[in-house]
């Protein structure tokens, strides 16, 4: 191709020059060992890199050891947890991709079990593998479903102690070399069960009408941006909406992105539901191909912000539509990256791009050139025989 995909073209965020659009979302490994990654994480992590995406996020780290989804969420609670990751951050970068973490504190949500256990509340058949439920906190003793566990309702000194815990847990993350921070304010976890007057009933400074119910959001993302490097980005993943009567909507997430861009958020990543015991994208397989963008679309447009697209983008055809129409500045992957971890090379080699494996590492990519001529010389005496 004469002109490079925007795609692949290089993309810039503050300081940082990421080589393409193509995002790795956090995906949660349930594989920590109280909070600390494993060797595990390093792989998983790796391959991504390897396979040519421009940035590459961890899954979700807690930034209160309470905050975690289940035992074996990443954490980033001390500086210990940070430096744990270390290496996985210096690898992914050595490979030419940006790193981002996701910063989390799953509120209501926590102390569950891993989805191969159940995904549901901790039992006794967890005790017996010496894994306990611990209490949880909400903005309101609303529980996320029937047998879960009732949240204790927050009180003010609470929530300013999750405020400094991000603000920490972002300067931790600075100090490993990390690319990006984001936070995590989207599927019923902590930030959301404000946001959402479906989760928050509260009648203080933080609860009521949606200027209050985003006070923690907006609270949370100007102590981290205060805390985070000037020269580097910082996005907020967002669902979008609930997906339930009465609940947080598109026109909330449009006000909330105009406030978060004041406050020097960059890029809004655009997801939607969660705010229910069971996940975020249970049925996206009934919603459609790309059935998030019109989301980051919207918000886009309206909010005058970058966005993200995540949800069902299956291949870089659809998703170079995406940024051409200007529905989206990024593309974010998650199972179609545990399904190809090298989805950002085959794509550009399916739409021209890199036909001689330059994107790849280079120790894969000096055998896959001689791989390409024996397999060109193979089918020509193989037609030469027909």
């Amino acid at each position: 191709m004469s002109q490079l995909p925007l795609l692949f073209s290089p993309f810039e965020l503050r300081a940082l020059r990421l080589r393409n659009r193509v995002v790795i979302s956090p995906m949660c490994q349930y594989s920590a060992h109280d909070g600390y990654p494993t060797d595990w994480h390093f792989a998983h992590l790796a391959k991504f890199a390897m396979g040519g995406a421009g940035l590459v996020f961890t899954e979700a780290a807690a930034v209160l050891r309470a905050g975690r989804i289940t035992h074996g969420d990443l954490g980033i609670w001390t500086d210990t947890h940070a430096r744990a990751l270390q290496p996985s951050v210096a690898f992914m970068k050595s490979q030419g991709a940006a790193v981002g973490v996701q910063l989390a504190h799953a509120g209501r949500k926590a102390s569950i079990q891993r989805p191969w256990h159940g995904n549901g509340p901790l039992d006794e058949t967890d005790a017996v593998r010496g894994e306990y439920p611990w209490p949880v906190t909400g903005a309101s003793p609303e529980p996320a479903g029937e047998g879960w566990l009732l949240p204790a309702e927050m009180a003010v000194s609470d929530i300013t102690k999750v405020v400094e815990a991000f603000a920490s847990a972002a300067r931790r993350a600075n100090e490993i070399g990390v690319d990006v921070v984001e936070i995590h304010g989207a599927h019923g976890y902590l930030i959301q069960s404000f946001l959402s007057p479906l989760s928050n009933r509260r009648t203080d400074a933080y609860g009521g009408d949606i200027k209050a119910r985003m006070c923690m959001a907006l609270e949370v993302s100007e102590a981290v941006r205060a805390a985070w490097p000037r020269e580097k980005p910082l996005f907020f993943r967002i669902s979008s909406v609930d997906g339930f009567e009465g609940g947080w909507d598109i026109a909330d997430s449009v006000m909330l992105a105009r406030e978060l861009k004041s406050l020097g958020v960059d890029v809004v990543d655009c997801s939607s539901g969660g705010n229910a015991a069971k996940g975020a994208t249970a049925s996206n397989a009934l919603r459609g191909r790309g059935f998030q963008v019109p989301f980051a679309e919207q918000i886009r447009k309206d909010a005058d912000i970058m966005t993200q697209a995540v949800g069902m983008i299956l291949d870089g055809a659809q998703a170079e539509e995406i940024l051409q129409a200007g529905r989206a500045d990024l593309i974010a992957i998650g199972r179609e990256a545990l399904y190809d971890p090298f989805w950002a090379v085959h794509q550009a080699r399916d739409m021209g791009v890199d036909a001689g494996f330059e994107m790849w590492p280079e120790q894969y990519g000096w055998w896959l050139k001689r791989r390409a001529a024996g397999r060109h010389q193979l089918e020509k005496a193989e037609r030469a025989a027909e």
